[in-house]
């Protein structure tokens, strides 16, 4: 299995030399937060990530989930690393200050949440879905499901689920079934069951609090007609401790291509007792707080994998003996040079580097902005949300593409040992294929930012994502640069107003390679930007190495952008055309 080390330097040049973190959060009246504490949180973040679970995620693989009796048990070490994680407060760095939480900035959460993306995704998953569970809380609960319930969520005591998915129901979230009937006392009986629930039942905590859409009697259909119900394993008592168990029960663990040490539960209600978040019929737009956080956090997962299958296979590079390169004799104390020399691999490698550290740029604006939105004056918070908006569906749907194509490159440059599982390259593979499809498919992800995020939005999103980028380009202090990067830009921005003017079926094929077209060229501008700050640093891994990563993400990545704009304003009457009995020989 790969061993895994944080990226530290790279993620403080992003941090420090390129957001200029420390002047942000100035700006924002947060002047507790420096260059020494975000340091500090990187390198206690990646000793935990290193240290405590990476080690745990091959066996973890090996053993899997089992159900005995109703209960989960989670491979060994699994429960053990959780309550490490809790006791040292990772779990309440982004929680309200009002119970218990650190109230920590989303910049300095999100390096820490990708390192443990990369070193071990199973277990990762289950702390993402708590953190989603609290922000649905602290947005739409009453007082009661607040102090009942934040504390133990936010400290990791408890942890949360989302309970969206059924067998007949999945992103078109109208047809759910699950019903829901008031009681006397205010609460409400949840009847149903619900698939594909991460963290569903576990060892690890006491009790689990389930997020459940349902839908109550005599409602609207569709969407219009669902409710939003926290549903707890255990019901608590007036005095905080719990007592009897609810009426929900696990069915069965999903057998999974990945993931294998996540429990992914089947999980049926009979009558549970739960209480509402939010108002009644109002159900969507509570998830949807839940949701969104999800999405970029799952596109995170996609980063996450990407590096550690980029570790995996630099250091397999520089190892494996293979003949001698093509230039010549490279290493001639050893009967062959490593595969390192080899033009082909190391396309390969600078691939995978390019993707890898210009999605993690990507992240980290994104996570600037989730800064802006949560502490700065309202109408600079408004035109943070509108650039959140705007990139979640590209960071959730390109940055997950881009896990799976980086994770398919490491097993590529492994050889056929990239095929066998003592590796551990085909699990990074296994592991981010399901991120392509939870919390909405990419295609959905695409489909939502062209539609809506596009269309339906005349440009509001679009424009306020503008500027960011002309503020990152307005830095830039090479004018041949700044002049590169002004023409991605706007090519970008006036291509996206022409799809604007496309009926909406046309939109509909266009989707996809809008979103791959709008990521490749944001990641352009990101790394003609990095590069040019990257001149000023000290630091020569540093200095030389993003100036010739940006050489050939603009030779040989940028070109792919071309090939999906070529495709934007094909129409979409060759997708619609053939006749269903065409697409077999029956």
């Amino acid at each position: 299995m790969p061993q895994y080390h944080a990226p530290l330097i790279d993620m403080q040049f992003l941090m420090h030399d390129w957001l200029k973190i420390s002047e942000h959060y100035h700006t924002l009246g947060l002047q507790d937060f420096d260059v020494d504490l975000v340091n500090e949180i990187l390198s206690q973040g990646a000793k935990f990530a290193q240290d405590a679970i990476a080690p745990l995620n091959r066996e973890g693989d090996e053993q899997s989930c089992q159900l005995q009796d109703g209960k989960v048990t989670t491979p060994s070490g699994f429960a053990k690393a959780y309550h490490e994680y809790i006791a040292n407060g990772w779990n309440a760095m982004l929680g309200s200050a009002d119970y218990d939480g650190q109230d920590l900035p989303n910049s300095m959460a999100v390096p820490v949440h990708e390192m443990l993306n990369s070193a071990n995704l199973s277990w990762r998953l289950v702390c993402m879905l708590t953190e989603s569970a609290v922000l649905a809380v602290t947005k739409h609960g009453d007082e009661n499901l607040k102090q009942t319930y934040l504390a133990k969520l936010i400290s990791g005591e408890w942890t949360g689920t989302m309970c969206l998915t059924e067998p007949h129901a999945g992103s078109d979230l109208g047809l759910l079934s699950t019903k829901a009937e008031s009681n006397s006392d205010g609460s409400y009986r949840i009847s149903g069951s619900k698939i594909f629930i991460s963290g569903g039942d576990q060892d690890w905590t006491d009790n689990i609090c389930h997020l459940v859409l349902a839908r109550l009697s005599n409602v609207p259909e569709g969407i219009k007609g669902l409710s939003l119900f926290l549903v707890p394993k255990f019901l608590p008592l007036t005095d905080g401790s719990l007592g009897e168990i609810n009426q929900l029960s696990v069915g069965s663990i999903e057998k999974k291509m990945g993931l294998k040490a996540c429990p992914t539960c089947v999980m049926n209600f009979d009558g549970a007792t739960g209480w509402l978040v939010g108002e009644e019929n109002k159900g969507l737009a509570c998830m949807f707080t839940m949701m969104n956080d999800a999405r970029f956090q799952v596109g995170l997962q996609g980063l996450g994998i990407a590096e550690a299958s980029y570790q995996g296979a630099l250091a397999y590079a520089r190892e494996r003996l293979q003949s001698r390169s093509p230039q010549g004799v490279a290493e001639p104390t050893k009967k062959a040079d490593s595969i390192m020399h080899q033009p082909d691999v190391r396309k390969m490698l600078l691939t995978q580097k390019t993707l890898t550290e210009g999605s993690r740029a990507l992240a980290y604006l994104y996570a600037q902005q989730m800064d802006i939105e949560k502490y700065a004056e309202a109408e600079q918070a408004h035109e943070a949300a509108k650039v959140i908006a705007f990139l979640t569906p590209i960071c959730k749907g390109f940055m997950t593409d881009m896990g799976t194509d980086v994770s398919s490159l490491g097993i590529q440059i492994y050889g056929g040992h990239g095929y066998i599982r003592e590796w551990g390259m085909e699990q990074l593979m296994r592991d981010s294929r399901i991120a392509q499809l939870y919390e909405g498919t990419n295609g959905i992800q695409a489909a939502d930012l062209i539609s809506r995020k596009l269309a339906r939005d005349k440009g509001v999103m679009l424009t306020a994502t503008l500027k960011v980028l002309e503020k990152l380009v307005g830095d830039i202090q090479l004018p041949a640069s700044q002049e590169y990067a002004k023409n991605i830009l706007d090519d970008w921005f006036s291509t996206s107003k022409l799809i604007t003017t496309l009926d909406s079926v046309d939109q509909a094929g266009a989707a996809y390679d809008y979103m791959h077209y709008s990521a490749y060229s944001i990641l352009g501008i990101l790394w003609l930007s990095m590069a040019d700050c990257a001149q000023q640093s000290n630091v020569a891994s540093i200095k030389s190495g993003k100036a010739n990563a940006c050489a050939f993400y603009l030779k040989r990545i940028l070109p792919r952008r071309e090939g999906f704009k070529a495709n934007l304003f094909n129409g979409a009457e060759d997708l619609l055309t053939p006749a269903d009995n065409e697409f077999d020989y029956q």
